[in-house]
């Protein structure tokens, strides 16, 4: 009996062996993992966490041997390790971005891109996933595409502080790019083209006074002066102390025809710097606004066929108004026949200055037609006003127009001086055969250039 017992025991202990064998050779393996390395691979990469409850232990021991076989630099392995992974749980989509970080170490970036995808499918807010796929498509040249999936990415992860970063790099690049882009293209003519690349930079760096100058810039080369004003305003809301984006409202008030408002922003600009070609379209406006308030008899000289003494004294007194003043005439002059005329200040003060005369009756006749003699006449009075400044200049206007010579007005005719100081000074002249014609009568265009002639000659006098 001690016998069969013995014997049963010894069956017992067999059974335990052999079973524990089985069980050793069925149960699953460990999964082979690297050494542990000092420092990782790929260190930019994110590590794809699995979100909790999602995949079995034996699917996420999987996906995190193939993030270490990675970051040792052993991509076989690590895709062996993510894809058996996906084996064990078809949905587990941290697998996916496994996947994906591996194609994108090999610069593989399409194959990158179809993991990332799928993940991002499965969960677009998967941080993970989104950096990832930023990263593949910045590598294919979308920068756009990449910089959204980042901000996405740091939208749905706020404490991936290093992508913010990164981000912010990102958006300075890709302005400096757009950019330039767009000068080019406006350099080019291409200016719906330049106007859209400034949008995209605008919408990048929303807070950027020159971005919007610049567009402004282009708006209105491109004739679309509406949209250039607006974005020229918000320029200078940007950077109130920029002169240039305030000249440069003005030119486009100017041209949309509102004189007022752009005086307003030049006269702005002109406060913060000062500039001669400024302040030369503030009085071109000033004046152009003061003409329009003028009669129609001033507005029509330039084209009339004839001057009358009413419309030269007009032309004389408003373009010429500091030379009269400098002439210093404060004599009352009695005219019996200019009261009620439309002339009637110009006419008091071109004779209070001694520039027109009065007859010997005290009229001044405001409808007679002027001769060319009668404005040379005129045309020397200003002068000598203006010599008055400038003897030097004076005494060489003298001394040439003395040798002057015309056909039909001789040294012994008594209107020589006034007709050759006329032309030695460029104010008239003579035609092609040498005759000066005295008796013509005067068209509203010589009468004109006489006048700026004389305006020239009053600001050099001047500046000498």
């Amino acid at each position: 009996m001690a016998r069969s017992g013995r014997h049963l025991c010894r069956s017992i202990a067999a059974v335990a062996v052999l079973t524990a064998l089985f069980a050793s050779a069925c149960g699953p393996k460990a999964v082979s993992t690297p050494s542990p390395v000092a420092s990782p691979r790929f260190p930019d990469f994110v590590f794809p966490e699995p979100p909790a409850g999602l995949g079995t232990p034996a699917t996420i021991e999987r996906h995190k041997a193939g993030w270490e076989w990675l970051q040792a630099g052993d991509l076989h392995a690590a895709d062996r390790n993510f894809t058996a992974s996906l084996k064990l749980s078809p949905t587990f989509y941290p697998a996916e971005v496994g996947l994906g970080y591996s194609a994108l170490a090999r610069k593989d970036f399409d194959e990158a891109l179809t993991h990332f995808d799928r993940a991002v499918v499965e969960n677009p807010r998967y941080a993970p996933a989104l950096v990832g796929r930023g990263d593949a498509l910045l590598a294919s040249g979308q920068r756009d595409a990449a910089l959204e999936s980042f901000e996405a990415a740091l939208a749905a992860d706020p404490d991936l502080a290093a992508l913010r970063s990164r981000i912010e790099v990102l958006r300075f690049r890709g302005l400096q790019d757009d950019v330039a882009d767009a000068r080019k293209a406006a350099e080019a003519g291409r200016l719906p083209e330049s106007r859209k690349l400034y949008q995209q930079a605008i919408a990048a760096s929303p807070q950027s006074p020159f971005l919007y100058r610049e567009l402004a810039l282009v708006e209105r080369r491109d004739g679309d002066l509406a949209a250039a004003l607006v974005h020229a305003q918000k320029a200078s809301e940007l950077d109130p102390a920029d002169p240039r984006t305030l000249v440069l409202i003005g030119e486009i008030l100017e041209a949309r025809g509102e004189g007022d408002a752009a005086i307003k922003a030049y006269t702005q600009s002109l406060a913060l710097e000062p500039s001669e070609t400024v302040e030369a379209r503030v009085k071109a406006l000033r004046d152009k606004a003061a003409l329009n308030t003028l009669p129609e008899e001033y507005k029509s000289i330039d084209v009339s066929p004839t001057v009358s003494r009413a419309q030269l004294a007009a032309l004389i007194g408003v373009r010429l108004d500091p030379v009269l003043k400098r002439a210093g005439g404060n004599t009352a002059v009695v005219m019996t026949d200019t009261r009620s005329t439309w002339a009637s200040p110009w006419i008091q003060a071109v004779t209070k200055a001694g520039v027109m005369e009065v007859y010997p009756n005290h009229t001044f006749q405001p409808s007679a037609q002027v001769r060319r003699v009668d404005l040379a006449r005129v045309a020397s009075n200003l002068l000598a006003i203006i010599g008055r400044e400038n003897p030097t200049m004076a005494g060489n206007w003298r001394d040439a127009a003395s040798r002057q010579r015309f056909r039909d007005v001789s040294p012994t005719n008594p209107n020589f001086a006034v007709v050759s100081l006329a032309v030695e000074a460029s104010v008239m002249s003579a035609g092609a055969d040498g005759a000066f014609q005295p008796s013509r009568f005067a068209t509203g265009a010589e009468a004109v250039a006489a006048v700026r002639r004389l305006q020239d000659l009053a600001e050099a006098s001047r500046l000498r």
